[in-house]
């Protein structure tokens, strides 16, 4: 997955052979099969540059020689292409009743997902289950070897108004250990990533927003998060918490949040919520999930049901709204840990607002979509951020 489409090119200096080898690997992933003089003429590299990283690459196993190309005269050049399969990432996602975990190929193809229940979301307890699945996946799917992980986890990051309660949040999980932790247990790399953005760039990988470049993603999991990617990139904010849509007020003086507001989205459209609905009527337990109850109400038409998903589509409309006229996306795109059905039923019940950026004429996609990749893809972007790292060229900084 490349979420950056720019051309960068590469630079002629030993302290940016690790820029050198990203730009190299990303023109070759991008292109259908590209010669050693193609590439550093469109890498902008000596022809030697290129041999030697194209060397160290195929060892590696992520470019391989497809033959000769035929050329008009001369020499027929070496076509090398990219090969997916040279590698793995693993992607995992904390939630506060599971873990989520997939194994992928650089090429974003999924290899191995598994979901197991959390009764203690404790760092400790939670790494040792990320070892044993990581140990599960690669017996389960071969791989050449694994190049990282990425860990995603509910925001928000180190706000003690948002983050110190309710039940959206990971009791004693410190983002700046995190990563460490998670690195130290699994013996590779880790990269952290909130779960709406790591959300968005799942979707990107395998779902709707594919062909998208500046969209938003609502993140249902158990409480609701935003993901924005604009122009290909995720937009994080000065301290990561970009996207705390939940905690947008969208009923002065209504429901009292966690966060000390009244009123909140996620306090009337979220898994949270709908799980107090059902529980409320004695149709679960506290705490059980809710999906299977939901979805045998919901093909029964249950009119109680009907009106919760009424009410939720009310505020969910004003969301979209507020995002479309502040983030003028291609699309809006609903996803997670919500049902299919239920998501498509709240799409069918929205009643967009007609002052929005979004009602323009010549338009291609619906202003709301239900996202594709389901309920694994924050993990799927947890594993796309190592993809993307290892696609990407960036200037690393002078020791």
């Amino acid at each position: 997955m490349t979420l950056q489409r720019t051309h960068i090119a590469g630079a002629n200096s030993e302290r940016t052979k690790a820029h050198n080898r990203r730009v190299v690997l990303g023109y070759v992933q991008r292109s259908a099969g590209a010669g050693r003089a193609e590439i550093a003429k469109s890498c902008g590299l000596s022809t030697q540059a290129v041999s030697n990283l194209i060397a160290e690459l195929e060892t590696e196993g992520l470019v391989v020689s497809g033959g000769r190309r035929r050329a008009a005269r001369g020499q027929p050049p070496v076509v090398y292409t990219f090969n997916p399969d040279g590698a793995a990432a693993l992607g995992f996602e904390v939630r506060p009743d599971a873990l989520v975990m997939v194994m992928t190929n650089l090429g974003g193809g999924e290899l191995f997902t598994r979901q197991v229940p959390l009764t203690s979301t404790t760092p400790a307890t939670v790494f040792a289950l990320m070892t044993d699945l990581a140990r599960d996946a690669k017996v389960a799917a071969p791989v050449p070897r694994i190049i990282g992980a990425g860990l995603v986890i509910p925001g928000p990051f180190g706000v003690e108004g948002l983050s110190a309660a309710g039940a959206t949040v990971l009791p004693e999980w410190n983002p700046l250990d995190a990563a460490a932790g998670a690195a130290q247990a699994l013996g590779m790399p880790v990269m952290l990533e909130k779960d709406a953005t790591a959300a968005a760039i799942g979707e990107r990988l395998a779902g709707v927003a594919h062909q998208l470049d500046s969209y938003c993603y609502l993140y249902f999991g158990t409480g609701l998060g935003l993901g924005v990617i604009a122009h290909g990139l995720a937009q994080r904010g000065a301290f990561g918490n970009a996207g705390e849509i939940g905690h947008v007020i969208v009923r002065p003086g209504g429901l009292a949040c966690d966060c000390h507001n009244h009123g909140c989205l996620e306090q009337y459209v979220s898994r949270m919520a709908l799980q107090r609905y059902l529980a409320a009527r004695g149709l679960i337990a506290p705490g059980d999930a809710p999906d299977s109850v939901a979805l045998a109400l919901l093909a029964a038409n249950d009119a109680g049901l009907a009106a919760w998903l009424a009410e939720a589509a009310a505020a969910l409309s004003q969301a979209v709204g507020l995002l479309e006229n502040l983030f003028d996306p291609q699309a809006v795109i609903l996803g997670g840990a919500l049902p299919d059905a239920i998501l498509d039923d709240l799409v069918r019940r929205l009643d967009l607002p007609a002052g929005s950026v979004a009602r323009r004429t010549g338009r291609v996609l619906p202003r709301v979509l239900r996202g594709a990749s389901g309920p694994t893809t924050a993990a799927l972007g947890a594993a796309a951020l190592v993809i993307h790292d290892t696609m990407t060229p960036r200037l690393d900084p002078a020791p």
